[in-house]
């Protein structure tokens, strides 16, 4: 990759995040909800849970999306529980990390992003089909972003070997949820399952994932986060309008912005593409290709 490739690649990232700040202006504002991704901050989430709605059949699990192993481990600590399960929310995510690798090997945003999640969903796959019913599918839920309308799919170099740009590569994992939410969702409808798959856009949310941004942009971001940036509770509203939506019954394959369908980069319905990078996943994550089976 030229250093032109990556000045463009950042200069369209900060691009679109500027344009989709500039939206959210005439957006209502609500207060902040609390948020955390580590063990303490889990276990404090369920205490605030179980205080503020009297139910105890709260839980929080570890599951490390940077680590194969971590996963696993999780889906057979949730299984033992022989709990349903109606609806995943795919919501890990690093942004712009300088290069290094997950302890798989992988290239942390494509790991993290997008293969952490793929497993997941895989090995979550016969529980969310189990759980599902005609009337109330099981939902997948994939938090992308609008970065994905620049981002490029390099099958060759899934990992960014041979030129890392941190612009790129995460540009690359959102666009590769956006390619595997079209495809599981053209895979459960071919087996007829009750399970529905889609893919959200949250905005640009005020969260620590900017810490490894320009220091000038870090900068321009405590400025003026009140005033551009949504709150967390702002940015998980698509979310959970995917997630429990009435009008949304049944609905899969769809890209969804401020709780609305929208259409995504238009290289993200090349279905050819969406089976090739499937079939690649299962292989980097050691899985079986049920897609063969169809």
């Amino acid at each position: 990759m030229s250093l032109l490739s990556v000045a463009l690649a950042a200069l369209w990232l900060y691009c679109i995040g500027l344009g989709v700040a500039l939206r959210q202006l005439l957006r209502p504002r609500r207060a902040a909800a609390p948020a955390g991704n580590c063990e303490n901050e889990g276990q404090e989430a369920v205490r605030k849970i179980k205080e503020e709605t009297l139910n105890e059949k709260v839980e929080f699990i570890h599951c490390d999306l940077a680590s194969m192993k971590s996963i696993q481990q999780f889906v057979q600590q949730f299984g033992v529980k022989n709990c349903p399960l109606h609806v995943l929310v795919n919501n890990a995510g690093v942004m712009l990390v300088p290069e290094r690798k997950t302890e798989d090997g992988f290239e942390e945003h494509f790991g993290v992003n997008y293969l952490g999640h793929f497993l997941l969903t895989n090995l979550l796959l016969d529980m969310l089909k189990q759980s599902g019913t005609h009337s109330l599918n099981a939902r997948v839920i994939s938090v992308s972003s609008a970065v994905h309308y620049v981002g490029e799919l390099h099958l060759n170099d899934l990992q960014s070997r041979y030129s890392y740009s941190p612009h790129g590569a995460y540009a690359q994992s959102k666009l590769a949820l956006v390619l595997f939410t079209y495809r599981l969702q053209h895979l459960l409808t071919a087996e007829g399952s009750s399970v529905t798959a889609n893919v959200v856009d949250p905005g640009v949310v005020d969260t620590d994932l900017y810490r490894h941004v320009f220091w000038a942009v870090r900068m321009v971001k405590w400025i003026t986060s009140w005033l551009f940036f949504k709150t967390a509770e702002e940015g998980a509203s698509t979310s959970i309008y995917a997630a429990v939506s009435p009008e949304l019954e049944g609905v899969g394959g769809t890209y969804l912005y401020n709780e609305q369908r929208t259409k995504s980069v238009d290289v993200s319905y090349d279905e050819e593409l969406q089976r090739k990078l499937w079939t690649e996943s299962c292989k980097m994550v050691g899985i079986s290709d049920i897609s063969r089976c169809l």
